[in-house]
């Protein structure tokens, strides 16, 4: 049982709660059971597991790190000092574990088969690393073949981006890219970007979602960049009470539904 406070791995480890030393490291934390299993049943690789069983609910912790150790984990219990200067969450589950920070490329995107018509969403300047996570988890739900960082703000391996997603950082796929790279990504594949913006003139749900589209999102404070909104079709979500817009993720729900509610109704035809 690691014990020290000063073990170098455990020092390493505390430090991935900075982005700088992620970059650095090309290494970020993964914390609590449902996002460790996730992580697994995705086949993304994890190094090392720091566990604590002062910190354990259940059995399930138990058998997460018996999952852990089949799978190669190098796995290390902790006593409760270790694992607290380690843990990021104010509710511990005993459970933290470090993986390899891959490269997220546009190339590593599925691209659109013949017959296919995706969809992606496009997170443009998310500033809120709770948005982004928000974002990644409805994506995944409402069948996204993908989610396009664009001129990032936000580390998408922020302790707060992963906790947020709920493991859909590792189901659905991520790419980071500057805006005009996502523009280009996408316009040589013929995919429609459409913009959620409140001077639009169309309502979103007078939009045609069925065809390849991307939905673009922009930041909450500054909205999106001309040059996206030059790129797109632009669409608003009607509003009442008196609110004048949406928290990001929340516009990004309604657009990412009713383009999955036109799907599965043209399938249904």
């Amino acid at each position: 049982m690691l014990t020290s406070l000063a073990n170098p791995g455990v020092k390493a480890a505390a430090k991935l709660r900075q982005r700088r030393q992620r970059d650095r490291q090309r290494r970020f934390l993964i914390e609590g059971q449902r996002e460790i299993a996730a992580a697994l049943d995705a086949s993304w690789p994890l190094e090392t597991l720091y566990h604590c069983p002062e910190f354990f609910a259940d059995r399930d912790e138990n058998a997460l790190v018996q999952r852990c150790r089949t799978h190669g984990v190098d796995c290390h219990a902790t006593n409760a000092a270790v694992f607290g200067k380690l843990a990021y969450r104010d509710n511990a589950e005993g459970l933290l574990a470090v993986a390899p920070m891959p490269k997220l490329c546009l190339a590593g995107l599925p691209s659109p088969q013949t017959g296919e018509s995706p969809l992606y969403l496009v997170a443009a300047g998310i500033e809120k690393p709770g948005n982004l996570g928000a974002m990644l988890r409805t994506a995944s739900a409402a069948g996204a073949g993908g989610l396009i960082v664009a001129d990032a703000v936000v580390d998408v391996f922020n302790p707060n981006v992963v906790r947020a997603s709920l493991g859909a950082l590792f189901r659905l796929p991520v790419a980071v890219a500057d805006g005009d790279a996502a523009r280009a990504w996408l316009q040589a594949r013929d995919i429609r970007i459409l913009a959620a913006s409140p001077a639009a003139a169309t309502s979103y749900h007078c939009a045609d979602w069925r065809g390849s589209t991307a939905i673009v999102i922009g930041s909450e404070a500054d909205g999106l960049a001309a040059d996206w909104l030059a790129a797109a079709a632009s669409v608003h979500i009607p509003l009442a009470g008196g609110v004048d817009s949406l928290n990001a993720s929340i516009a990004a729900s309604v657009l990412l539904f009713e383009a999955r509610r036109q799907r599965l109704a043209e399938a249904r035809l």
